[in-house]
């Protein structure tokens, strides 16, 4: 799939800074950021998020009229390089069942597991049962926001990126810290798409492929609490800023494990597609299929109505 669409998709470009990518041509848009002074990638994406209303206009006459050189000749980066918060969601999916949702919770994933595009997932030497895709819409927050309500929730989003929240499983139940964080177990990209050009963030198809092998493929439609509720939810807790990421979680029906040597590829609907590479010194092998008995336990918790204790489901 191509995404030709007339989307705003903001993009860091290694050697280059902000990019605008269009249809299948990357624009340099880093004349219109110069004065920043920007120190790092991420410096200068808050900068952009923070003064975008200044810059929307300009950034989309560049878009129209500018000259780019092939995509496929640019390396993108992360697009959102160092957040200073990762939060996502836990067990967010009704997983098909007519609910109702399980208590919404979430958990902290560290800023320094973000892989960008066309990166590589790197398996680490831990006693791991095995390790599993979890394709995710990632929320780019735009402005500082506290106790906000569900209502007012979408106001603070800037945008929206393809995530995987690749996770371990261990024989030993442990905090998501120690089974999400590791390093590159955070991939993002390839770009940002503005809020604005979004029709309807609840209603998103998500697709994920091991190698050229289908494993889940569901919509943003399906999850228990909506985006609004969870900002809220996050919100009364500790405050978002800008550039701050929220993974809104996955369906987990289709889930199975990564390992040395596969590609994983996701596709959001008027997002993007995120490619990632996986290596596994290891070199660990697990059956490469759907693991129907983690989603099982998930859906019987549901239709049970167990609390989810956290991570109880995602040993």
């Amino acid at each position: 799939m191509k995404y030709t669409e007339d989307r705003m998709k903001l993009a860091l470009v290694e050697g280059q800074g902000l990019g605008i990518v269009r249809d299948d041509l990357v624009i340099d848009a880093s004349v219109l950021v110069a004065s920043y002074k920007a120190k790092t990638n991420q410096e200068l994406v808050e900068a952009v998020i923070k003064d975008f209303g200044a810059l929307q206009a300009p950034l989309e006459e560049l878009e129209k009229s500018g000259t780019g050189r092939p995509l496929s000749e640019a390396r993108l980066q992360a697009p959102v390089p160092r957040p200073g918060k990762i939060i996502a969601m836990g067990a967010n999916y009704l997983e098909g069942t007519d609910g109702p949702p399980l208590p919404i919770w979430s958990f902290f994933k560290s800023p320094e597991s973000i892989l960008g595009p066309g990166g590589t997932v790197e398996l680490p030497d831990v006693d791991a049962r095995v390790f599993h895709h979890e394709p995710e819409l990632v929320l780019v927050i735009g402005r500082e926001c506290r106790n906000v309500t569900p209502q007012d929730a979408l106001d603070y989003v800037f945008g929206y990126t393809v995530g995987i929240d690749v996770s371990g499983r261990f024989p030993v139940l442990q905090q998501s810290l120690f089974n999400k964080s590791h390093d590159t177990f955070a991939p993002i990209g390839p770009w940002i798409v503005t809020a604005e050009e979004i029709d309807d963030p609840q209603n998103l198809r998500i697709r994920l492929w091991v190698d050229d092998q289908p494993r889940h493929d569901f919509s943003t439609s399906d999850m228990g609490h909506r985006i609004r509720e969870c900002i809220a939810y996050i919100s009364a807790v500790t405050p978002l800023l800008p550039g701050d990421l929220v993974f809104t979680g996955t369906n987990h029906q289709g889930i199975g494990p990564i390992q040395d040597g596969e590609t994983v590829t996701v596709e959001i609907e008027q997002v993007g597609r995120l490619v990632v590479k996986v290596k596994d010194p290891l070199k660990r092998r697990w059956p490469k299929r759907i693991d129907d008995e983690m989603p099982a336990r998930i859906r019987r918790m549901i239709k049970e109505g167990t609390p989810p204790g956290g991570v109880s489901a995602h040993r």
